[in-house]
């Protein structure tokens, strides 16, 4: 069984939650005008594009964590409770079990304290969610195994600019998404192969962590793929705009500047 792969259906679709809230965001948008795809505007609307940046950070995430080797179990978009909340990953290996909640926070710069973790200078929640994340996990996976199970929070950054760290969390990692999984190999082996099994199967049943009705086979993959690809050619379109504004701006610099000398030398020459 490889890093992605998980025992049953339950965590098995990275990014289901989120893509499943992006589509349902998306739902009855009308379709673009001619004008606004020849001017590459955007098809996603604000409530939907927190949901596609969500849906891409974990993606990304995702695709990280799939270079872990046999070693390691990762679950994706694990359900808990009944309110439609989820683990965006789930890791269970050698170094112990981790729920990691990404953050997509493009061209941002991030300042992290002991206590606070700030987006361009904004107070989040990011340290406060990730510490109960995983005390939620550990308590119902300690009640179903009849033993304590630790249980470590991991916030994982993705896009931003800049990361600085003034003083590390003492409970919570935070790292980009670039360091994870070296950090997560080089980390000393505290669960042995049995253990890791056990608890990386419980994470897949829903008697452990939800009792939410759909599976990862409720997300509309295609549909999906098919936005995806639709903001990469509006984005790309834009960029042509931009390109183009930039050299019509120099040519019309150079044509006033060649007018402005040959003006110059004539005004010599007289």
């Amino acid at each position: 069984m490889t890093a992605t792969e998980s025992a049953g259906g339950i965590g098995t679709i990275p990014a289901a939650a989120v893509i499943a809230a992006c589509l349902s965001a998306q739902a009855g948008v009308s379709r673009r005008s001619r004008v606004a795809r020849v001017f590459g505007r955007s098809p996603l609307t604000e409530d939907s594009k927190p949901w596609y940046l969500g849906a891409l950070g974990e993606l990304q995430v995702a695709e990280r964590l799939a270079r872990l080797g046999p070693d390691w179990r990762v679950l994706h978009s694990v359900p808990i409770g009944e309110r439609g909340s989820d683990i965006d990953h789930a890791v269970v290996g050698p170094a112990g079990i981790f729920t990691i909640n990404t953050k997509f926070h493009e061209d941002a710069r991030i300042w992290v304290g002991s206590t606070r973790l700030l987006v361009n200078g904004q107070k989040t929640d990011h340290l406060r969610n990730s510490r109960y994340e995983a005390q939620r996990v550990a308590k119902k996976l300690t009640a179903m195994a009849g033993e304590p199970i630790a249980v470590h929070p991991a916030i994982v950054l993705v896009g931003a600019r800049s990361v600085t760290f003034r003083e590390r969390p003492a409970d919570v990692i935070v790292l980009r998404d670039t360091e994870l999984v070296r950090w997560l190999t080089r980390r000393a082996a505290t669960l042995d192969p049995g253990r890791r099994d056990r608890v990386a199967d419980m994470l897949t049943r829903p008697e452990t962590l939800a009792t939410m009705s759909g599976t990862p086979a409720d997300v509309d993959l295609p549909a999906f793929a098919a936005l995806r690809h639709e903001v990469g050619a509006a984005r790309r379109v834009r960029m042509l705009w931009g390109t183009a504004v930039l050299l019509a701006g120099a040519a019309l610099a150079a044509t006033v500047a060649i007018n402005t000398y040959t003006a110059l030398l004539g005004g010599w020459a007289g």
